[in-house]
């Protein structure tokens, strides 16, 4: 083990540096709600691969100097590295000052991927170029994005979802290498994002099971055109066409027609139902059945063991069953 270690350390001796840097950081990273703001003490900075080139040049140059004492080349050589010294300033000086919050995550099924929605905020009147937010060992799939002067600008993180249940955040880094790529400028963060993740749907096919409803004859008080079902007394804001004349000359005060109509049976859907089928398997096949009677526009209700959602339809009772379904605990129920 330590031999593989000493062959990592002079394989790679600036990445094992890096890693240990980030990994000692990385431990001391509290989650925040956010908003976040970097200060100096955040920004970490270390020169890229074609910074240190770009350093051993410089040294070669220097030596190529002092050897010939030629005054141009040492005129060169310090221009130069002044050029360097005032990249990295203005590297540190693009990510100090920017805020970090959280966006919104829309749920997503077991399966999918998850995108965390991060925006930076740039309260200085100087804008910030190339800016990339990324989770660890990810840094080269990130695109850099430009921040405007007193603007924000919207970065999506994205994770595989790979079972049901609240998703955290993990660890994040924001990092430049603007203007000349010879020094990478990074600071870590972790805010309190999470995104909720529902159980897979199971394939298409298969009904879920008849269950008792509260299906029937609806004899309210609307005028309905299916079913006569009696006469009751008149009362105020009732309709003229509503009211049964002939029965006026006998009862000796007006009476009005009442209708029933058949109103469709509720869906429900039980858990118990599908006792064949382990816990996973029963909510997967829950969530195919919410789907499908959500798009054949059903009240559908949803019953599972210490909860009860009572029939319902529309976007918000479907987002209402998924998330039952998704926060499920078999052990506590």
């Amino acid at each position: 083990m330590r031999a593989w270690l000493l062959f990592k350390i002079l394989l790679h001796p600036l990445r094992w540096a890096q890693e240990r840097i980030d990994a000692w950081v990385m431990a001391r990273v509290k989650r925040q709600p956010g908003p976040i703001a970097i200060t100096r003490h955040r920004v970490y900075i270390l020169p890229t691969r074609f910074g240190y080139f770009f350093a051993l040049m410089l040294l070669v140059m220097l030596l190529g100097a002092m050897n010939y004492s030629n005054s141009m080349a040492f005129l060169l050589t310090f221009l130069l590295a002044g050029i360097a010294l005032v990249c990295m300033h203005h590297t540190h000086a693009n990510l100090v000052g920017v805020q970090l919050r959280a966006g919104h995550c829309e749920p997503v099924f077991a399966g999918e991927t998850a995108h965390f929605e991060l925006y930076i905020d740039n309260p200085s009147t100087t804008p910030r170029y190339s800016l990339t937010a990324s989770w660890p060992k990810n840094e080269g799939q990130a695109v850099p994005s430009d921040v405007a002067a007193l603007g924000s600008g919207s970065f999506l993180l994205s994770l595989p979802a790979t079972q049901r249940g609240w998703l955290d955040a993990r660890v994040f880094s924001v990092s430049t290498e603007y203007p000349l790529g010879l020094f990478h400028a990074w600071t870590w963060a972790e805010l309190d994002m999470r995104c909720l993740v529902f159980p897979k749907p199971a394939a298409h096919g298969g009904e879920p099971p008849a269950a008792a409803g509260t299906g029937g004859l609806d004899s309210g008080d609307r005028s309905g055109q299916d079913e006569f079902a009696g006469l009751r007394s008149y009362r105020r804001g009732d309709t003229p066409r509503s009211i049964h004349w002939k029965s006026l000359p006998k009862l000796q005060h007006p009476m009005v027609k009442q209708f029933a109509e058949t109103l469709e049976q509720d869906l429900w859907l039980d858990y118990s139902a599908l006792a064949a089928l382990d816990t996973e398997a029963r909510l997967s096949q829950l969530a195919r059945w919410v789907l499908d009677a959500e798009a054949a526009m059903r009240h559908y209700g949803l019953r599972l063991p210490g909860a009860l959602i009572p029939p319902g339809r529309g976007d918000a009772h479907r987002f209402a069953c998924l998330k039952a379904l998704a926060l499920f605990d078999a052990d506590a129920a």
